[in-house]
């Protein structure tokens, strides 16, 4: 498939870009974890780990609740971790906060497990998703959220989400850079999600892993540990542009 096509074709059906999300919603922690295990996960993606004060990076476990969109209704586990600007190399702690702070970061998505036939063809073929098929169990609707994915019987992770402080000014359009890594190919791809109903605190997440091989990476990277912070949003609305991919170094 092009990266600049308009139209792609999916499982015998067109999928008209930009991709919509109408109608989902998630929660969320966001770890500290140190740079050096945190780089060697992502190795094959020639990208850099961003980092937020010496040595250390910015990890998120996310689960979304996709329920009114183009590619249809499915759970989401996403690994993502905070990385520099594909243009970008090397630099100090200084610079990657100047460039968290303007918004020129951006977000890898690491792993990516999902529960639908279609956004598994979709992901992986339109922008480079790492998506693979697992099994989701599912709170998004409670005060406190909670939700476990497992791949082949295996746990990869529970995660829990005490209620948080409304956070002021959700509804406002934040634009961000989301890259990946498959088959040897990275990818950057324009994200804008529009969040409504954002809750968020210090701390306040519970953290379980399995025995899964992605539980074992996050193992690596010295989790379940306490959450830097977490948070929920009631409605989050995207848009998903077309993938470019990013030339290697």
């Amino acid at each position: 498939m092009s990266d600049t096509a308009s139209t792609h074709h999916v499982l015998g059906k067109e999928v008209a870009m930009p991709v919509q999300v109408r109608t989902a919603t998630a929660f969320m922690a966001m770890y500290s974890v140190p740079t050096g295990p945190a780089q060697a996960l992502i190795a094959d993606s020639d990208l850099e780990i961003l980092q937020y004060r010496p040595g250390r990076g910015l990890c998120t476990l996310v689960f979304v609740d996709y329920i009114d969109g183009d590619l249809g209704p499915y759970n989401e586990f996403g690994v993502c971790f905070l990385v520099r600007d594909h243009n970008r190399r090397g630099g100090t702690v200084f610079q990657d906060l100047r460039e968290l702070g303007s918004g020129g970061a951006g977000a890898l998505i690491h792993r990516l497990p999902v529960d639908g036939d279609f956004t598994l063809a979709a992901g992986r073929g339109i922008w480079g998703f790492p998506k693979i098929l697992a099994d989701f169990d599912t709170d998004h609707r409670s005060a406190t959220r909670r939700a476990s994915v497992s791949e082949g019987g295996q746990l990869i992770a529970e995660l829990i989400v005490a209620p948080g402080i409304s956070v002021p000014g959700s509804g406002a359009t934040a634009s961000v850079a989301a890259y990946s890594s498959l088959d040897a190919v990275t990818r950057r791809t324009s994200w804008d999600m529009n969040p409504t109903g954002m809750r968020s605190r210090i701390g306040g997440a519970q953290l379980r892993l399995g025995t899964h091989p992605i539980a074992g990476e996050l193992r690596s990277l010295g989790l379940p540990k306490r959450a830097l912070v977490s948070s929920s949003i009631g409605n989050l609305a995207m848009t998903f542009g077309n993938a470019v991919g990013v030339p290697a170094r």
